[in-house]
Order: structure tokens, then C-alpha cells, then sequence
């Protein structure tokens, strides 16, 4: 199991692992053919983990918690904690890492997610790039609860993929995964979001550097105002009073430092007084 420093960040906790660490930790899986959650988290998916228990109970089943956020990391900065822009996770910057190392070693993929109409476009982009990769597609435009559910179980239990990446959107992805984790098969499951759409080329990507200095956010606005308007700038707020917490957190650490550390300050030397000489 990869080895990772966890912290707690907005009232969640995350793990600092770099993509390097993450593309390692998937391999640990697919070797050991252990099921393993590799869940991530945004100012969006915070925002929803303090509003709904269930995305809480998806959180506590993860084996590793991604940070996918700049703002998050350069929070984490600002609070004197061991994170640095290396440890942004999201899929669009490791993605040539990660099919470069299922090519290579020959992991079965399956991704649940995405419009039928833009599936073979996604499939048909990563194979021009990794002919050699074993993909298999299934549209995320079903009846979770139903029949169709159960087919789709069936199937992931007779293809046995090593790697199963769940792009329906969030909460819906999580709340697939934790609903069905148990019957899920024995690999390395990863929530995605819309990255198979970036693939089919039928939404915008922005450019890698905007990531890099934390504007992602913005450039995505300018695109989609109106899906993001609530997410970018109303569902913050909701973060303030665990910012709040995080930052009290902090002053009383350094506080307990300062008293443990430094012990009792010395006395002062007293001053020898003179005795006067008698007139």
C-alpha cells in the first residue's frame, strides 16, 4: 500500500500523494487484485460531503482521498501543512501517465459513465494514442436501482477489470460506488467526473497551466456560467465556518508548541545592589 501523509482540510480529510503515487497505488491493486476506492476532493465535492451523510459514509469507505483542488492546496500552504502544487490529482493531468502504464502492462480498464453518442468518440481518442489498450465502455445513462443496474453488475463481474473508472458526475458516481461496493469487482475504482467528455473532445479543456497557478476555475466559468455560477460562488460560503475551525486549529497547535517546547522562560538575574558606605 502506498504510503501517504493524511490531513485534514475544510472539515474533510485528504491524502498528499502525487500522481506518480496514485499511478503506484493502482498498481498495488491490480497486483494484489484488492478492491481499492481512490476517491478525490474538490471545494464542490466538500461542499457536498457537509451536506449529505451519504457522501460522507462514501468518503469513509475510501482507501486513498485525492486532492483535486489548487485553491484546497494552497489553503493547505497557508496553514503551515506539508502539501505543494506536486500534489494536485486530477485526470486530465495524469491521464497519458495512466494509459502509457495500462498499455504497458496490460491492465484491463472498464469506464461506467458518459452519453452513448460520446462514448465510441472517448474510446476512439484514447486508443489512437494507446492502440494496445484494453478498454471497455458502458454509458453512465442507466436506472441505477433497476434491472439495468444488475445487468451492468453481471457484466463488470464477468469482464473482471483491473481498473473500473466511474464518470457520472458527482454525487451520482460516489453514491453509485458506495451503494454498490460490495458486489463491485476486485480492482482499483475511481470516480472521474465528465474526464471521458474532455476525451470525446464534447467539452471544453482548459489549458494544463491554468491548473498549475489555480485559475482552472475561472477559465471553466468563462465557458459555462451558468452550470458553474452556483458552484464556483455560492457553495463556497458553506466552507467558511470549517476555514474558520482550520484556522483556530492552527493558533492552538502553535500555542501547545511554544508551551511544550520552550518550558519555563528563565528568571531574570536580580541585580546586586550596592551597599552605601556611611557618611
Amino acid at each position: 500500500m502506498t504510503s501517504s501523509c493524511r490531513l485534514s482540510l475544510l472539515g474533510a480529510e485528504v491524502d498528499v500523494l502525487t500522481p506518480d503515487e496514485v499511478m503506484s497505488a493502482i498498481a498495488q491493486s491490480v497486483t494484489a487484485k484488492r478492491r481499492m476506492v481512490i476517491a478525490n476532493h474538490n471545494l464542490h465535492s466538500l461542499y457536498l460531503f457537509h451536506r449529505r451523510s451519504d457522501m460522507r459514509a462514501f468518503y469513509a469507505k475510501a482507501d486513498l482521498i485525492e486532492i483535486d483542488s489548487t485553491p484546497m492546496i494552497l489553503w493547505g500552504r497557508l496553514l503551515g501543512r506539508c502539501v505543494s502544487r506536486a500534489h494536485r490529482c486530477t485526470y486530465l493531468d495524469f491521464r497519458e501517465s495512466f494509459w502509457a502504464r495500462a498499455q504497458s502492462e496490460g491492465w484491463r480498464v472498464c469506464h461506467v459513465g458518459g452519453a452513448p453518442e460520446h462514448n465510441p468518440l472517448s474510446k476512439a481518442a484514447i486508443l489512437n494514442r494507446y492502440p494496445d489498450v484494453h478498454l471497455d465502455m458502458h454509458t453512465g445513462y442507466f436506472d441505477v436501482t433497476g434491472a439495468d443496474n444488475e445487468r451492468l453488475l453481471a457484466e463488470l463481474a464477468a469482464h473482471k477489470p483491473d481498473v473500473l473508472l466511474v464518470g457520472m458526475g458527482m454525487p451520482r458516481q460516489e453514491l453509485w460506488i458506495l451503494n454498490n461496493l460490495e458486489r463491485l469487482p476486485e480492482c482499483a475504482i475511481m470516480p472521474i467526473g465528465a474526464a471521458f467528455d474532455y476525451e470525446a473532445g464534447v467539452m471544453y479543456t482548459p489549458p494544463r497551466w491554468t491548473g498549475q497557478i489555480g485559475i482552472e476555475w475561472l477559465v471553466r466559468f468563462f465557458h459555462e456560467p451558468k452550470r458553474l455560477f452556483s458552484r464556483y460562488f455560492l457553495e463556497s460560503w458553506v466552507l467558511i465556518p470549517h476555514a474558520m475551525r482550520d484556522v483556530f486549529t492552527r493558533s492552538e497547535a502553535a500555542q501547545a508548541r511554544r508551551i511544550s517546547g520552550g518550558g519555563r522562560s528563565p528568571l531574570p538575574k536580580r541585580k546586586t545592589l550596592r551597599k552605601r558606605k556611611p557618611r
